[in-house]
């Protein structure tokens, strides 16, 4: 028998570390399973009976969602902020006697510019005859058509 131990030696050495390895494992195994077992218990007290990790992907598709309605009003935003540059944005008017007999300032200059200056303006003339109304582009703050000094004061006081 000691011939076949000497023999084999190596075998048994093997033999040896391979059931010392499957305990191991075993304990391994058990320890793992217990790890486990109390993490269930863990979440469940922590979710008040209720399985927090069902919660947590809950909340984490619920930001995800946020983040995609976030973005949507982000982008809204920015078209909205190019947008309202075209928008009117600034006015100016003057009332002015365009007749000595006419009386009470009943004629007007109204301005009508947007972020970057450029618009229209009217001019009402008031007589007692009749009443007009003309309308001239405003590009950047200026007019190429000939314009009153009522209508320049109405762009000045827009721009203002």
């Amino acid at each position: 028998m000691l011939d076949f131990f000497y023999n084999n030696i190596s075998i048994i050495i093997i033999f040896v570390i391979n059931i010392i390895l499957f305990i191991a494992v075993i304990i391994s195994n058990a320890r793992i399973n217990r790890i486990n077992k109390n993490n269930k218990l863990f979440m469940e007290k922590l979710g008040d009976g209720k399985n927090i990790k069902e919660d947590l992907e809950n909340y984490i598709e619920r930001i995800v969602s946020l983040e995609e309605a976030i973005s949507e009003t982000h982008s809204y935003c920015n078209q909205l902020d190019t947008r309202i540059d075209k928008c009117i944005q600034k006015t100016g008017i003057v009332r002015y006697n365009a007749y000595n007999d006419a009386g009470n300032d009943l004629s007007f200059a109204v301005a009508l510019l947007d972020e970057k200056n450029n618009g229209i303006v009217f001019n009402g003339i008031y007589s007692r005859e009749m009443s007009n109304i003309y309308a001239k582009p405003v590009i950047e703050g200026e007019c190429k058509y000939n314009i009153t000094k009522e209508e320049k004061e109405a762009i000045d006081k827009a721009m203002k």
